[in-house]
């Protein structure tokens, strides 16, 4: 099934193209991809109602399946944090459950049929471009590993002090020497940069690629796609909570590097 103007008979670029294209509003710097921002608010608006549900449900006496599948999740998680990070956990547990299980639903997304959802807001709201895998929009893992940033400079204040976190930007690697002070800076600032940007880009490239792999499939004849699909499919499957794990983990790396003096 081809959508919009990659119809029947378009070229393979058009099909590809279109499938990559935005729905948006706004020019140049203030342009806003609609779809990454409802899908990213839809799923997490579902995240919020499935945990207070199954908060609301809990039980000691009679524990039923999807509260013992949560309470799973939870423990996990907060054993992940445990290990990682040894400073004060409630802001952190609960930063990497919503971390882990968020970016997990974008992913689970690239498992849609590239033309199913796209075809139906056409049909339904005349909408000609929608993509609907917020991890393979770049600004969406950029958004969310600036927001780790910003949490890793106030960690970094709240477990060194403002003086102790500027000694360390003057200081470190190469001592306390004035004129090594900028170099230690340029290094420190870098460290910094890198840890977001690898962040973001480590989950967009592995989504993106699966995105346009899925694309390239749905080229091929319907009678065929399902073998080619299906495979990619399976695979897919271990991918995407992976890519969650990972950045989760970093996160909570990352936040503990920062607090803890060095």
């Amino acid at each position: 099934m081809r959508f919009g103007v990659a119809a029947a008979g378009s070229s393979p670029t058009e099909y590809v193209s279109h499938h990559l294209e935005h729905l948006t509003i706004g020019e140049g710097l203030w342009t806003f991809h609609v779809d990454t921002l409802f899908f990213s608010i839809v799923l997490g608006a579902g995240m919020v109602f499935v945990f207070w549900l199954a908060a609301r449900r809990a039980t000691a006496e009679n524990p039923g399946k999807f509260q013992n599948f949560v309470e799973m999740l939870v423990d996990f998680i907060d054993n992940s944090v445990r290990e990682s990070f040894h400073g004060p956990r409630q802001f952190v547990a609960p930063l990497a459950m919503t971390i882990f299980v968020w970016v997990l639903l974008w992913n689970v997304m690239d498992l849609v049929p590239v033309d199913y959802l796209p075809l139906l807001a056409n049909a339904v709201f005349g909408l000609e471009y929608l993509r609907v895998v917020p991890s393979a929009d770049v600004n969406a893992p950029f958004a969310l590993s600036l927001s780790v940033l910003a949490l890793i400079i106030i960690y970094s204040v709240k477990g060194k002090g403002i003086g102790g976190y500027g000694k360390e930007l003057l200081f470190h690697p190469f001592g306390s020497n004035v004129f090594l002070w900028p170099a230690n800076i340029v290094l420190n600032v870098v460290e910094l940069i890198a840890k977001p940007v690898s962040l973001a880009m480590r989950l967009f490239g592995n989504l993106y690629a699966a995105e346009l792999i899925f694309i390239l499939i749905a080229m091929l004849p319907w009678w065929l796609q399902f073998i080619p699909g299906g495979a990619w499919a399976i695979f897919h499957i271990l991918v995407v909570p992976l890519q969650a794990f990972i950045f989760m983990t970093l996160t909570i790396v990352y936040l503990s590097l920062a607090y803890e003096e060095h």
